[in-house]
């Protein structure tokens, strides 16, 4: 039996109310007081969650690896002088329960995952990175916590492989569907990539933005995404590779509202609704004569059509015009009068 997911007592659940999560990655540059600022922005705009990264360089990379066009500095010294290490996360998390925003932290080594367990979180997100990392995605599934995981740089065999894993240890999971370009452009989002995601897995899934702007995470919510990650800076100006796919608070708070805004517009029920009668009242039209007509006189394109308001007690709604044409009135009826189906012979 599949399991729901939860955080805290929240269910995460397609086409529920958008799980918004703060990706503050490294734009907090490893200041303490900084990322403090961040995490209080963030609540301050509405966002459920702000997310940390934690390194430890030693056990999760070689030191000379190739870094990609948005690194000033190779990748070991990027994120050696910007990582937050165990202690500092530990106060993060603390602060973040003060202030009433879940604390979440993605690790990238098996040292990592083991070190936030010993503060105690709540649920684990897995980048898109490490995502084909079997051995780390075991070590974290073995932590029996709720698991997010992004799907960028990946196929969908590869996502089949790592779900096939997670499944393995009977605990709840959702995916989030990634384009690792920073920023990325629009045409590399696809956004119809959710649906596909969640018809073939059957589990929450949710849009990780790396686009510089919130549109695409609209989109996301109005195809069914659940959770919207997205990084999260004071200053898109400022130097380091993340700031540029990120947006400021104004946007951020912006995101929260609009997202919950189209979350409620997001229904699938079509009916006449309570509130719409006094409009349906005077909105829809019914069959009316253009001329006065004798008792006897064939009802014909010249001597009736369709007008507002709609019809009431008995008269013939528009929609059945046709039905009236070559019929006979059974009595004399004045011009601009709604004709009945009793006047009918």
């Amino acid at each position: 039996m599949k399991k729901k997911f939860f955080i805290k007592n929240s269910e995460i659940k397609n086409f529920g109310k958008p799980y918004i999560i703060a990706e503050a990655c490294i734009n907090h540059e490893g200041e303490m007081e900084l990322a403090k600022k961040m995490i209080v922005e963030a609540k301050n705009c509405g966002a459920d969650c702000v997310k940390f990264q934690i390194h430890n360089l030693e056990n999760e990379m070689l030191k000379e690896t190739p870094k990609s066009d948005n690194f000033e500095e190779s990748l070991w010294d990027t994120l050696k002088r910007t990582n937050i290490d165990i202690k500092k996360q530990e106060i993060l998390k603390k602060f973040c329960e003060e202030i009433g925003i879940q604390y979440l932290c993605t690790p990238f080594s098996k040292d990592g995952a083991d070190q936030l367990e010993n503060i105690g979180i709540d649920f684990y997100k897995i980048g898109s990175g490490e995502m084909t990392n079997h051995p780390l995605i075991e070590h974290i599934a073995s932590k029996n916590k709720p698991i997010i995981f992004s799907t960028g740089m990946s196929e969908f065999e590869e996502i089949e492989e790592t779900v096939n894993i997670i499944k393995k240890f009977n605990i709840p999971f959702a995916i989030t569907h990634c384009t690792s370009i920073y920023p990325c452009p629009p045409e590399r989002v696809n956004l119809r990539i959710i649906q596909k995601l969640i018809d073939k897995f059957d589990v929450p899934v949710g849009l990780s933005d790396h686009t510089n702007n919130i549109y695409s995470s609209f989109g996301a919510v109005a195809h069914g995404a659940c959770i919207i990650e997205k990084h999260f800076t004071l200053n898109k100006k400022a130097s380091g590779p993340d700031h540029k796919s990120s947006i400021e608070p104004d946007e951020l708070k912006e995101l929260v509202k609009v997202s919950n805004y189209i979350h409620e517009a997001n229904g699938s029920i079509k009916k006449i609704f309570e509130e719409e009668k006094q409009i349906l009242a005077w909105a829809r039209e019914s069959v009316v004569t253009e001329k006065n007509i004798e008792k006897g006189e064939v009802f014909n394109k010249e001597n009736t059509w369709v007008k507002r308001p709609s019809p009431s007690y008995g008269s013939i709604p528009a929609k059945e015009y046709k039905n009236i044409l070559g019929k006979k009135s059974n009595k004399n009826l004045k011009k601009d009068t709604q004709i009945k189906w009793e006047d009918l012979c």
